[in-house]
């Protein structure tokens, strides 16, 4: 029960790692599988139940065990193949979810009752039983949820654990029919399926070149350009890392450089929410000698990964916070910066805890005089998620400029808001990648502020 309990949240926690190249990391991601999950729970002690009041537990229990191995093996070839077919969105979180790791789950699951059926041998002794199975089960699921988040993952990565949990319960498997007396003449060929699962497992498309405690990662050439390539984070293209720091590849780069370049000259002293591939820290420390940049990034292994990549030392101006950007700005000094930018994603959202008037405050604590807070988000369809972060923006600023992309076609796109105290006259995007809007206060409308209490920032942009 600890064992296979402990496997089934295993196998959660990682869906979601093996899962975020496809379909993104959100709480939608997460709800599907949660729900998946869940499903096959039910669905597994339901069936598990009736199968032990028919036949003999000592031979089903090893069989869950040996199933639940193989089905978890298959779950990798599952995603790899059925991940490229599928169109990201709720559809597909759930599809995917339900196909590579619903029977497993419900396999693992099955065991419960079988081990009750077993150990219930005098009705006098059913709470204890019951109390102990259950206390088994929840404690293997701590243990579970524990270890993969915090040791495993780091360790040996996502796919090497999910073949070593199906391994170690074939093998327990195997070991339980050997001592309970349920091995059978000709059961051995069972072991060939099993093989071609694993080797399906093994061989199974792998998306993550890096694995990091926050994403699954790949830094891929650029055919077009010998000194670009593209970091992908999860599902997303986060940065383009390019020997020359003037080099601006993607268009909201372009667009975050152009509001940095309307202030007035000199060096900047510039905070920076999410550091992705550092490009804008190296375009000011470049454009804008003596600038300085605090870059809050929340993975220091990604810091790394890009480092390496760039295969140069950042420069002098340039130093890393480790840590969660709603934290780590707390101990930065009020009125000492005078550009904050804002690129923080989780899968295609802006975490939600960095968008409400609670984390907005602060921003407006550390940005002196008439310094300016531009923000990149990304929206699509009627634009709420945009139109609420803006609202939020405007209960703390005096001025709001909206850069809107050059063409409007339903798909989710990059908006960028621009807050100050001040008028920022000298702002001129080039048209070709975005458009300025002339009545940004209009276009907010009766947009909802975002707070630490409502903040839907992935239901609002999917609208």
């Amino acid at each position: 029960m600890f064992f296979t309990s402990g496997s089934v949240l295993v196998l959660e926690i990682l869906a979601g790692r093996l899962m975020a190249p496809y379909v993104g990391v959100s709480i939608e991601t997460f709800t599907g599988i949660i729900g998946t999950i869940l499903a096959g729970i039910a669905a597994g002690s339901a069936l598990g139940g009736r199968l032990a009041d028919r036949h003999s537990p000592s031979h089903l229990l090893p069989l869950a065990l040996i199933g639940g191995g193989a089905l978890s093996w298959l779950s990798l070839p599952l995603v790899s193949w059925v991940g490229p077919t599928a169109t990201p969105g709720t559809a597909a979180i759930v599809l995917i979810s339900v196909v590579a790791f619903l029977l497993p789950a419900a396999t693992l699951s099955s065991v419960t009752p079988i081990v009750a059926k077993m150990l219930l041998t005098d009705v006098s002794q059913t709470g204890r039983v019951v109390g102990t199975l259950s206390a088994a089960g929840t404690a293997g699921a701590l243990a579970g949820t524990f270890l993969t988040g915090f040791v495993l993952v780091a360790w040996f990565g996502t796919r090497s654990v999910v073949i070593t949990i199906g391994a170690l319960l074939v093998a327990v498997g195997l070991a339980l029919a050997v001592r309970l007396g349920s091995w059978r003449r000709g059961q051995p060929m069972l072991l060939v399926p099993g093989l071609v699962l694993v080797g399906l497992a093994v061989v199974s498309t792998d998306r993550c070149e890096f694995e990091t405690a926050y994403a699954c990662g790949a830094i891929e050439a650029d055919p077009d350009r010998s000194t670009g390539r593209l970091l992908v984070l999860n599902q997303a293209s986060h940065a383009y890392l390019d020997d020359d720091p003037l080099h601006l590849e993607f268009r909201y780069i372009r667009l975050l450089a152009a509001v940095a370049d309307a202030l007035p000259p000199g060096p900047l002293d510039t905070v920076h929410v999410g550091g992705g591939g550092l490009t804008l820290p190296r375009y000011l420390a470049e454009a804008r000698p003596g600038s300085t940049s605090e870059v809050l990034e929340i993975d220091p292994d990604l810091v790394d990964v890009v480092a390496e990549a760039l295969g140069d030392d950042l420069d002098d101006g340039v130093r890393v916070t480790a840590g969660d950007a709603r934290l780590t700005l707390e101990a930065l000094p009020h009125d000492s910066a005078d550009l904050v930018i804002g690129d923080a994603f989780t899968g295609m959202s802006v975490p939600w805890h960095l968008t409400t008037d609670e984390f907005v405050a602060s921003i407006a604590d550390l940005v002196r005089g008439d310094g300016v807070y531009s923000m990149n988000v990304i929206d699509a369809g009627s634009h709420d998620f945009a139109r609420a972060m803006a609202r939020t923006l405007l209960s703390h600023f005096d001025h709001l400029a909206v850069i809107a992309p050059p063409d409007e076609d339903g798909r989710a796109r990059n908006w960028i808001l621009v807050a100050s105290n001040g008028p920022l006259e000298e702002l001129a995007p080039d048209p070709a990648d975005g458009l300025l809007l002339e009545d940004a206060t209009g276009w907010v409308g009766d947009a909802q502020r975002l707070t630490d209490d409502f903040a839907p920032a992935d239901q609002l942009a999917r609208r």
